[in-house]
């Protein structure tokens, strides 16, 4: 049985794109878990050897703006069909990290809670989507050095709050949430 494990980061964060994973495994990968229990360095190495190792790797990527026009639930959905999208394989399941299943419509498709935790490819897909994001955001920061995204890569921190206060939103907020729209000055930079 061909599984597909796929895990979204970025759903509670302020800023940056929502970025869902896909991963089909080959071969068992050492040290595979939850990306929130990695250091960013353990997570990075582990992503190299995903992409490496992996059957079939896809990321799925929805900007702020999309968030802000589709809501939370939608731009979840939309980041998992992009992701899956991207592999070419036949899977016979697709496992989704959590309670909720985003593609529902997909016979093949199911929700596991803590699947990020128990089912390798979950967890790869939870690794790959993190390491992606974290580096975007980076290199976003460049961008938008006043925000700190390169230290809370887009949460709800109290850095980033007393930015927003300060600053305004820039692009990479998602303006429709109600911490965004209670501290920033109103235009967006």
């Amino acid at each position: 049985m061909v599984t597909l494990g796929l895990d979204e980061v970025g759903r509670g964060c302020w800023a940056g794109p929502l970025v869902a994973g896909a991963v089909v495994l080959g071969e068992p990968i050492a040290g595979l878990k939850d990306s929130k229990q990695l250091t960013a360095s353990q997570r990075e190495r582990l992503a190299a050897v995903i992409h490496d190792q992996a059957l079939a790797v896809g990321l799925g990527w929805v900007e702020p703006t999309e968030i802000d026009q589709l809501g939370l639930t939608q731009s979840t959905r939309l980041a998992m069909e992009r992701a899956l999208a991207h592999i070419s394989l036949v899977i016979d399941e697709i496992i989704i990290d959590g309670n909720i299943n985003f593609l529902a419509s997909d016979g093949r498709a199911r929700a596991v809670i803590k699947a990020d935790m128990t089912i390798p490819a979950v967890s790869a897909a939870s690794i790959v989507a993190k390491v992606a994001r974290d580096a975007y955001m980076i290199e976003a920061a460049k961008n938008f050095p006043a925000y700190g995204f390169e230290k809370h890569v887009g949460y709800g921190t109290a850095v980033h709050q007393a930015a927003l206060r300060q600053y305004g939103a820039c692009q990479l907020h998602r303006c429709s949430y109600k911490p965004v729209q209670a501290c920033f000055a109103g235009q967006i930079i």
